[in-house]
């Protein structure tokens, strides 16, 4: 199994830090690299998410941490813990501008209002006057200097720490084409009235000295912030969902203290405390019902549309919505142990994580810009020493420096794991990390567990058969045998009691009462009722009692006696699920071979099995044994998912290549498993694989684009066939396109 969120050495401490004054993905490299240089500490950086995730021991304190990603040029501080605060703050926060996408809004307007006549009169000679290269100067001018200043000021700290990320290749290249313009304009031709040049869309061959880059210096500028704007918009909707769970609990409650209702912060809830939720308010905290009974909207955190109907007794889950009555709920989980709390943590590990291919581009991305300085000096050089013409040579170089910008290879995974995680979140499933989309693209297999999962975990009355000739009268039928069973078995907890006495009153209303009871444990129960011995209960206790038995009864069923005749026999099963069946055509349909796993017996898993589709049955395994079955596939050369709910299934479920844990079983299953379900609903597990796939296919479609779109640019920049303004559009349009195709994912259904 590959579970990204496996927990860290005791002895080891874990940290998050948001890390400013990232630009790029080699900025992410370079951090998360002098991070690990660091004796015992494990970091990984995500460029999407701004964050840092770094395990280390404990004489390694968070100062020294912070310190080392400031000497490497960025800043770092730990996330501050969040606050409690009145709805209409909270909403007031939400609606709020970003202040980084307005600052980058400002320059990109100023930038292109500046730009467009400039690009204009350099492309259009029609439009170029006398002295039109000084207006261009003047207007080109606070774009390549203002405009560029985040480019320019990040190119500096990096020199200064020895390093070069995307903001040297662009500042290099528009200072370049700027210092150009600029001798060319004072030292050359190109200041001389009645100067007119035309726009090429490959490399432009002239007199040196009269050739001006004002279009190419602005036009880039433009592009890449117009790029870094639409990013940092797409990068705010993919986290959208995450932000929204995390927004989904309610700011204040209103506790019971000595019968009065008092109203303070959700942080102030302590284990135990009494809370009132009415009708439209928000439930604080997972908590029990004490009082009160309700329909409760949950749709917001599972995905489930229908409302649940509560009264006491029942569990409830913190952000979900009351609907209709009152209810008073005692917490039993407040702060970070709340479902909710650990939902939003598990797809915030899952975003901050990296799966293997974006390992692999981290890699490339942080020789990537070293290497296209080379590159772009290599050209310059070679394109000299071939035709002996400096602009050409000048324009070749800055076009490999502006097209070769690796923003695409940075954005690729983390954006699509951002939006698939958080589109999870928003449909009850949760998937803890980007290791887990390989596996599911691998399964070939899935195990389901029995009880809890293809069923509800419920039992109820099935059959009922009432013996005739040598067994029984002809005077007993179901009625009579029901009735003196079920009056016995409604004295007893016993799941399969219950299941009797329901099923008993149901067909034949009320029930006697016992005038005796006794439970015989292991057993079943005997007592009086309206003047028999009666018997219920396993074979051997009507043996036991001299009670003559028919062979042949099927397995598990319940045997019924009094007056010392066997008198019949009452099956009861688990409930199956009603959406099972069309889960495990789903399932199916995914290329996937179902297996039923139970401890149940024989009989009654094939029965469960052929009601829902499924062919293949292991049964009668020990809890201790599931996990040796999964081994025992795998073995076969299957790669096995398990689904299960249970603690007894969590071994099993680490065990399996992919462990889908049901997010209404218990903590354990959940915490051993990769996806947690939050529905009990195992259609919600091809959902899971589905979104899983997709995610990877997504990651893969745009690595695909990126690695390709530098492979075949290089070749054309270098080669002269791209203009450096054309490259750098090209290469701001790659880091959108990648963006924009992750957001796909939202619409995912």
């Amino acid at each position: 199994m590959t579970s990204s969120t496996t927990a860290p050495p005791v002895d080891v401490a874990v940290t998050e830090l948001t890390i400013g004054g990232m630009t790029c993905a080699s900025c992410a490299a370079r951090v998360e690299r002098k991070l690990n240089r660091i004796v015992g500490v494990t970091a990984t950086v995500n460029y999407a998410t701004e964050k840092a995730r770094i395990e280390h021991p404990p004489e390694v304190g968070v100062d020294t941490l912070i310190a080392t990603v400031v000497k490497t040029g960025y800043t770092a501080e730990e996330p501050p813990p969040p606050e409690p605060e009145p709805t209409a703050v909270a909403e007031d926060r939400e609606t709020a501008p970003d202040p980084e996408l307005a600052s980058l809004r400002q320059r990109l307007t100023v930038s292109a209002l500046l730009s467009a006549p400039v690009v204009l009169l350099a492309m259009v000679p029609s439009l170029q006057f006398d002295n039109w290269q000084w207006l261009s100067l003047t207007l080109a001018a606070p774009v390549v200097v203002w405009g560029g200043l985040p480019f320019h000021r990040a190119a500096w700290t990096n020199l200064r720490h020895g390093a070069a990320t995307m903001d040297t290749l662009v500042s290099v290249g528009t200072l370049a084409a700027f210092g150009w313009s600029l001798w060319a304009l004072f030292l050359g031709d190109a200041g001389m009235p009645g100067m007119r040049h035309g726009f090429d869309p490959t490399v432009d061959r002239s007199e040196a000295s009269s050739a001006i880059y004002l279009e190419v210096a602005a036009g880039v500028v433009t592009f890449i912030l117009l790029g870094r704007y639409l990013e940092a918009r797409a990068k705010r909707k993919a986290g959208t969902a995450l932000r929204a769970l995390m927004e989904l609990g309610a700011k204040d409650v209103a506790v019971l203290r000595g019968g009065t209702e008092v109203r303070v912060p959700v942080a102030a809830l302590r284990t135990g405390d009494l809370f009132v939720v009415r009708p439209g308010e928000k439930i604080a905290t997972d908590g029990t019902v004490a009082e009160g009974a309700s329909a409760v909207d949950a749709s917001l955190l599972t995905g489930e549309s229908l409302p649940l109907d509560v009264a006491a007794g029942s569990d409830v889950t913190g952000g979900c919505v009351n609907v209709s009555g009152r209810l008073v709920v005692r917490a039993t989980r407040v702060g970070a142990d709340t479902q909710l709390a650990r939902m939003a943590k598990l797809v915030e590990d899952a975003q901050n994580g990296k799966a293997e291919v974006q390992r692999l581009a981290d890699r490339i991305s942080a020789v990537f810009v070293p290497v296209v300085l080379l590159v772009a000096l290599g050209t310059l050089v070679t394109w000299l020493l071939l035709t002996d013409d400096p602009t050409a040579s000048f324009t070749a170089a800055v076009a490999v420096l502006i097209i070769a910008c690796p923003c695409a290879l940075g954005l690729a995974t983390p954006t699509a794991l951002m939006v698939g995680t958080g589109r999870g979140a928003q449909l009850g499933i949760l998937i803890k990390g980007p290791e887990v989309l390989e596996s599911t693209r691998r399964v070939d297999t899935i195990v389901l567990d029995k009880t809890g999962t293809v069923t509800t975990g419920r039992m109820r009355l099935a059959g009922v058969r009432v013996y005739g000739g040598k067994y029984g009268t002809d005077a007993t039928d179901e009625t009579e045998l029901l009735r003196l069973a079920g009056a016995l078995e409604h004295s007893s907890e016993h799941p399969v009691a219950r299941a009797v006495a329901g099923g008993a009153v149901e067909r034949c209303g009320e029930l006697p009462v016992p005038k005796t009871f006794e439970n015989v444990p292991g057993l079943g129960v005997r007592g009086s009722v309206e003047g028999h011995l009666v018997l219920v209960g396993r074979a051997a206790l009507l043996t036991a009692e001299g009670v003559d038995v028919p062979a042949g009864g099927e397995p598990g069923a319940v045997h019924v006696a009094w007056d010392g005749v066997a008198r019949g026999t009452l099956t009861v099963a688990d409930t199956v699920k009603d959406t099972s069946a069309e889960a495990v055509a789903r399932l199916r349909g995914l290329g996937l071979r179902p297996v039923l796993l139970t401890g149940d017996h024989r009989v009654v898993a094939e029965a469960v099995a052929a009601e829902v589709g499924i062919d293949e049955v292991i049964a009668e395994v020990l809890p201790e044994e599931k996990a040796e079955v999964i081994r025992r596939l795998q073995a076969e050369g299957r790669t096995v998912a398990m689904v299960g709910d249970g603690v007894n299934d969590a071994a099993a479920l680490a065990t399996a290549d992919l462990g889908l844990a049901m997010g209404t079983g218990t903590d354990a299953a959940i915490e051993a498993s990769d996806l947690t379900l939050v529905r009990g609903d195992l259609r919600v597990a091809a959902d899971a694989i589905r979104l899983a796939r997709r995610t990877l296919a997504t990651i893969r479609g745009n690595l695909g684009w990126a690695f390709g779109y530098n492979v075949a640019a290089l070749p054309l920049a270098a080669a002269g066939l791209l203009n450096p303004m054309i490259a750098g559009l090209a290469m701001a349009f790659s880091s959108v396109f990648v963006v924009s195709n992750s957001l796909r994912l939202r619409r995912f259904t």
